[in-house]
């Protein structure tokens, strides 16, 4: 597990250190703190996110204290792909650079690779603009909801 530090002024102009992390096991609580914060619908099955990201490639936790207030992860192939699956900042936390800093740490880790790829929903395609991705010209995002054979 690695883990950095980092010092950022929260509402108030009090000082917070946050904590980074890469450490996969994230309790159900902390979780659904972040997720339900975000209206993410991925917390509605808990144990299938926990399980989901046990299984991403790299996961980068943001802690204040015991309060988890970000997290980035990834799915990758190891060598030529990299899929940047979640990101989210909590509310309280946002514009503080914590996302910027959990972005540019899974970038890092993935430094080299072909393709660094993510779907944006539509009020985060400044952030990711700022972090050095675009829209490919030719290339359109798909995929199938809800798939059962």
């Amino acid at each position: 597990m690695r883990l950095f530090l980092f010092l950022f002024l929260g509402v108030l102009g009090t000082i917070a250190i946050i904590k980074f992390s890469s450490a996969k096991d994230i309790p159900e609580d902390s979780l659904r703190y972040l997720y339900e914060a975000n209206d993410w619908s991925a917390i509605a099955d808990p144990e299938a996110l926990r399980g989901a990201l046990a299984n991403s490639h790299s996961v980068v936790t943001a802690w204040d204290g015991s309060r988890l207030v970000g997290l980035g992860s990834t799915l990758s192939d190891g060598h030529f792909v990299v899929y940047y699956s979640h990101l989210l900042v909590h509310p309280d936390y946002q514009r503080t650079g914590i996302g910027t800093a959990i972005t540019k740490r899974l970038q890092d880790e993935y430094a080299g690779f072909h393709q660094h790829v993510l779907i944006a929903e539509g009020n985060a395609v400044a952030f990711y603009r700022k972090m050095g991705f675009e829209q490919a010209d030719d290339h359109l995002p798909m995929w199938q909801a809800g798939f059962a054979p």
